[in-house]
């Protein structure tokens, strides 16, 4: 199966890693980073899904998985100190449609969660943080045409927040805007569906993306590689970067597919996304002194790689694949 260039891991070795929203797409490929660093991974999640971690992984039973609710601050403080935690990755959050749908329990996610977490590592005295903000965040600036969202706002005030534990309690802290994710356990969000198409089109289903445009598309390994590099090592303060790469025309995907599976048809329909498609400032990698990420091309062929490789474990499907597909259809 393919890998992410090896991340130095070597100040996490046998450490405990509390990963929340374990059970998403970057979720599971960061605990699949640690566990193959030498790190403990220690799963947070709702529920105990491991679908999208044994589309990756083989062992993804062994993995420390705790479920828990991250608006109770102190059980998420006592799990914590149960695992001797040296470290976070806060991931968890609802995303646009679903605050849309739920204003109220997204913003007790989204918001108290993320000052939970800060909570947690003030109390614990933790100098290795980093937490999932979002591209619908510069969205929230009354300087672009973009759509502001409610999520948008959520992940402004995690920025804010941070910000603000830094300078009043030196907690420090990274935050990472990932763009939109692709790539094997990518299957949920409205930008979801090229991953879904490339999936369709591997099984010999028809598919339609329902937006067009470019897009800046990053693997998701390749964003789970961030998110595990910032917490490497220690950090003194809490600045927030774009997760961009080069952005890629969503025709572009449309006509790999078709090109390289000819018993389906994809195609891709509706407006561009209402969110940045920006390239990549590079000051991510910089501060986190990472190798460039791979390119498109290459990150679709290590997509299909892992379908093949899931398809052989019977992880995945053809049960699942059309569940998969009815979801974001």
């Amino acid at each position: 199966m393919p890998s992410y260039p090896a991340l130095d891991l070597s100040e996490l070795r046998n450490k405990s890693v509390l990963i929340t929203g374990a059970g998403g797409c970057i979720g599971a490929w960061a605990i699949k980073l640690l566990n193959d660093g030498g790190a403990h991974p220690v799963a947070l999640d709702i529920s105990d899904d491991r679908s999208r971690l044994d589309l990756i992984m083989e062992d993804a039973s062994k993995v420390t998985w705790e479920l828990g609710d991250i608006t109770d601050y102190e059980s998420v403080l006592a799990l914590s100190k149960k695992h001797d935690v040296q470290a976070i990755i806060h991931l968890a959050a609802l995303q646009v449609p679903y605050c849309k749908a739920d204003p109220v329990g997204s913003t007790a996610i989204n918001v108290m969660g993320s000052i939970h977490m800060l909570e947690t590592a003030r109390q614990l005295g933790l100098t290795r943080l980093t937490y999932a903000s979002s591209i619908a965040a510069p969205a929230m600036h009354a300087d672009n045409d973009y759509l502001a969202t409610l999520y948008g706002a959520h992940k402004v005030c995690g920025e804010q927040m941070a910000a603000v534990y830094w300078q009043d309690w030196q907690v420090p802290s990274i935050g990472i805007r990932p763009c939109v994710v692709y790539g094997p356990g990518r299957d949920r969000g409205m930008s979801a569906a090229p991953t879904i198409a490339l999936l369709a089109a591997w099984a010999n289903r028809d598919y339609t993306i329902p937006f067009t445009g470019p897009v800046t598309y990053v693997h998701a390994e390749d964003a789970a590689a961030r998110f595990v590099a910032a917490i490497c090592q220690e950090q003194s303060s809490a600045p927030v970067f774009n997760l961009d790469v080069e952005p890629t025309e969503t025709q572009a995907i449309v006509d790999l597919c078709n090109a390289r599976f000819t018993k389906s048809k994809i195609k891709a329909s509706g407006g561009q996304l209402p969110f940045p498609a920006n390239s990549s400032d590079g000051q991510l990698d910089a501060h986190l002194g990472l190798e460039p990420y791979r390119d498109f091309r290459q990150g679709i062929e290590d997509t299909l790689a892992v379908f093949a490789n899931a398809s052989q474990r019977n992880v995945l499907n053809n049960e699942l694949i059309n569940e998969l597909i009815e979801r974001n259809l």
